[in-house]
């Protein structure tokens, strides 16, 4: 290539190239393979000379004492016996780049210059003006590492026809290869980072992440941070704008990283984040002081592409720091996920790590400890077998000529792939190489960091470990969401809040609507009051004009007990009944006109009355208590001695008299109209507030002028029962026929309620069904069987008018009467006995 620059701008660049190389005399070395002459280049038909160009301070993932290891074992293996230019003299010479865009291009223009003045005096076959400078020349750039070392390196390498092959260039703008025409990157781009990241978060259902990252201070020389060019990537591979923020690791404390992280949480639960590993340790830490960990709400990535491999490493743990913040730490890296470039897990690969430590032991002083061999330093490993293969190719069928031009070797390098020390290598056609990468998670048991997943770049597909799985957070089965359910500012969420003004006029509102019930319920109670109080169903004894009754016989039932029964006696009408001539039409119960009304008047069994206000209540319940087959109450006289109460009377008599007349003709209609008219009585009492009667019986339906039967003696039954505790009376034959219409389970009771039940009203009902029936008295069992009415009650005989236990019939006047009442009538009691049964002890 003809040299463009005339003799005065060469010695400028000369006595460049000699400051550079004098400033730098104490910290290179020339490294021969084969021949281990460094003194001058010799003269060989097959040699070839490789530049390293890298930083030489051992703090740094890429630096000389790493990375030169690596490529001396590869010269070695390339230029072997079996290898892929047996017997070439191959010669490595290395430069400290100390990651400057002032040494780092001064380094490659040393190399250059030595390179084309050599080839000068080679060419004119004579010592030219250069003689007295010692040619160190080179075919080949492995680096510079750094990103603006890169850059003007990889430009100049570009004219001058000398291919560079580097692990670093991964910024996108590389990627132009107009610019750099001979640049290899050897782990590819910092794109197929964002693309390996978007396939990881597309896996478990994320779209929205936060990234924090390293970045140099703002005045600093060295301008953006690898970390910073790293992050750009993933941010343009997300195809979304995530928040992100960056910070400087030299400086920044652990207030700052809480800082930062509430910032984060703000609007992101899903954190990328681009730290030396110390840096990463302080920021979970922080996490777990914010809660960000216990929750298992959030995420936190750590791309670290310039580690080491960290299978088997305990990040967490830092030996100088005290247990309890290692625990903690510990605990905080279970929400953390690294992504880092694949490493192979074979053999050969583990022998080779150990060649590369020993040899960086005992050449170059340096020990790499607990750490694997990187990726990026077995990256020069391949960079060499990938140029040897290229030059391999290139050779001609004349062996005495070699063509070493950079263009020539550089088409021959992209496009192919390769078998290298971490497995197979793929250069596309842009001489990117497709990288891989793997994810790994702590194992909670082990507490170590294990592959969980890898990414495989060329098919662009994410597979995990079999046997293995990514342990979350916070006690998480499942990976958490990358938003809240409400959003980060719940936009998510409806907003059912309602502005100020509204709640106010709930709250009044809700104070007007109970003030209006409690208003309505202290209203009703003080109402209720005021009517309990006034006593409308008190009567006097001088507004009653008691009407005077003849005497006259009546039925052996009537003329029972007249103060303890109480019950009407008998006045017929000639309507729908057939009586006989010379029948009497009188009446067996006081009477009298109370405002204009005839009123039947039910003495009250004792001298004076004790109000109280449940008798209170009950009374004006009584008063308020009206239907069309209930006799209707209009009071009562508590004035001693006349102590009474006044109902409705009804001039047709009881049933119970009706119904024993034998001379009264009642048909199967008129017989259906009477047990009507009591259920509907009873269906409105057991509504009311009364629940029951308790003392059902034939008795207790008395019928009105218009033959509609009307139920009576209902209520108060304070008032009702006397005081005389007689058992004289008790053994009587009128009470116990007054209880032959009791269920059997109350007279059982000792204790039996005044109000009886409404099962047990049933029941009576049933009874007054009997005798509408058979007209015979309740319980006839025909004239054969004479038994008293406290036998009845006892013995439990009664039971034999209906259907035996064993499901026969008994043989009675009752169950060989036929008709539907009668079935009716049947079933029904017989179903109510043998409920009774069940539920008696």
């Amino acid at each position: 290539m003809q040299r463009r620059g005339g003799v005065p701008s060469m010695r400028l660049t000369l006595f460049l190239t000699m400051i550079y190389a004098s400033a730098n005399a104490n910290t290179t070395e020339t490294v021969q393979s084969v021949s281990e002459c460094h003194e001058t280049r010799l003269q060989f038909e097959r040699e070839v000379k490789l530049a390293v160009i890298a930083p030489a301070d051992s703090r740094h993932e890429q630096s000389l004492p790493r990375i030169l290891p690596a490529v001396l074992l590869a010269v070695k293996a390339v230029s072997s016996a079996k290898g892929l230019l047996p017997g070439w003299n191959i010669t490595v010479d290395h430069r400290d780049s100390r990651c400057s865009s002032t040494y780092g291009p001064l380094a490659a223009f040393e190399f250059y210059i030595n390179r084309t003045a050599g080839e000068a005096n080679r060419r004119k076959g004579r010592a030219g003006f250069l003689t007295w400078w010692t040619f160190v020349s080179t075919d080949v750039f492995f680096g510079p590492i750094c990103e603006y070392v890169i850059a003007p390196v990889a430009r100049y390498a570009g004219i001058w026809g000398i291919p560079v092959l580097t692990v670093g260039a991964q910024a996108d703008a590389f990627r132009y290869k107009g610019d750099y025409p001979t640049l290899t990157r050897m782990m590819g781009s910092h794109r197929l980072v964002g693309e390996a990241l978007k396939h990881i978060l597309k896996r478990f259902g994320w779209k929205i992440a936060g990234l924090l990252y390293h970045n140099h201070a703002m005045r600093s020389s060295r301008g953006n941070s690898e970390c910073h060019f790293t992050l750009s990537a993933v941010f343009t591979s997300l195809n979304q704008t995530p928040v992100y923020k960056s910070f400087n690791q030299e400086s920044t404390t652990v207030e700052d990283y809480r800082q930062l992280l509430t910032f984060l949480a703000k609007s992101a639960r899903i954190v990328v984040m681009c730290a030396n590993s110390t840096t990463i340790r302080e920021i979970l830490l922080a996490a777990e002081q914010l809660g960000m960990v216990d929750s298992g709400e959030y995420v936190f990535f750590s791309i670290e592409l310039s580690s080491s491999d960290n299978n088997s490493r305990e990040p967490w743990r830092v030996e100088t720091d005290t247990e309890e913040r290692n625990e903690k730490a510990r605990k905080a890296y279970q929400a953390l996920l690294t992504v880092t470039a694949r490493t192979p897990d074979n053999v050969e690969y583990l022998n080779f790590s150990r060649e590369v430590k020993s040899l960086a032991q005992t050449r170059y002083n340096f020990t790499f400890g607990n750490n694997s061999v990187s990726t990026f330093v077995t990256a020069f490993y391949d960079a060499v077998l990938l140029y040897a293969l290229a030059l391999k190719e290139s050779l001609p069928e004349n062996p005495g000529r070699v063509n070493l031009d950079g263009g020539n070797l550089t088409r021959r390098m992209w496009g192919r792939s390769f078998k290298g020390i971490t497995g197979d290598v793929n250069i596309d056609e842009n001489g990117d190489r497709i990288a891989d990468y793997s994810l790994l998670d702590m194992n909670p048991e082990t507490s170590k960091f294990e592959i969980v997943a890898n990414y495989y770049g060329a098919n662009k597909t994410l597979q995990y470990i079999s046997g293995k799985r990514i342990h979350w957070s916070g006690g998480r089965s499942e990976p958490p969401p990358d938003t809240p359910t409400c959003g980060f500012d719940g936009s998510l969420c409806p907003d059912n809040s309602l502005p100020a003004h509204a709640i106010l006029s709930m709250v009044l509102s809700s104070i007007v609507v109970v003030l209006v019930v409690a208003s309505v319920f202290i209203y009703r109670h003080f109402k209720l009051e005021a009517e309990i109080a006034s006593m409308t169903w008190k009567v006097h004894w001088d507004d009653i004009i008691v009407v005077p009754n003849a005497k006259t016989r009546g039925s052996m039932y009537s003329l029972i007990g007249n103060r303890m029964r109480g019950s009407q006696l008998t006045i017929y009408s000639d309507e729908n009944i057939s009586l006989p001539g010379g029948v009497d039409r009188n009446v067996y119960i006081p009477t009298g006109i109370y405002k204009n009304s005839k009123v039947a008047i039910k003495v009250i069994p004792r001298n004076k009355v004790e109000i109280s206000r449940p008798l209170l209540l009950e009374l004006k319940r009584m008063k308020d208590l009206q239907h069309d087959h209930l006799v209707r109450f209009y009071g009562a006289c508590v004035d001693p001695p006349y102590c009474c109460l006044l109902t409705e009377y009804c001039p047709k008599g009881s049933l119970q008299d009706i119904l024993e007349n034998e001379q009264i003709k009642l048909d199967r209609v008129f017989r259906g109209s009477l047990i009507h008219d009591i259920v509907r009585g009873m269906a409105y009492l057991h509504a009311s507030e009364v629940k029951s009667h308790g003392n059902l019986k034939s008795s207790n339906c008395v019928v009105d002028s218009r033959f509609v039967l009307k139920i009576t003696d209902f209520g108060l039954h304070e008032l009702r029962k006397a005081n005389s505790t007689d058992e004289d009376y008790e053994d009587s034959y009128a009470y116990w026929r007054g209880q032959l219409w009791t269920a059997p389970e109350l007279l059982q009771m000792e204790r039996r309620p005044p109000e009886g039940t409404q099962k047990g009203d049933v029941y009576s009902f049933a009874i007054i069904v009997h005798e509408i029936v058979v007209r015979r008295g309740p319980f006839y069992l025909g004239d054969d069987c004479d038994i008293s009415p406290k036998e009845h009650a006892t013995s439990g005989c009664s039971r034999n008018i209906f259907p035996g236990k064993d499901g026969k019939e008994n043989n009675s006047r009752l169950t060989q009467s036929k008709g539907t009442l009668l079935e009716s009538m049947v079933s029904l009691v017989t179903d109510h006995d043998r409920e009774k049964s069940l539920n008696s002890p």
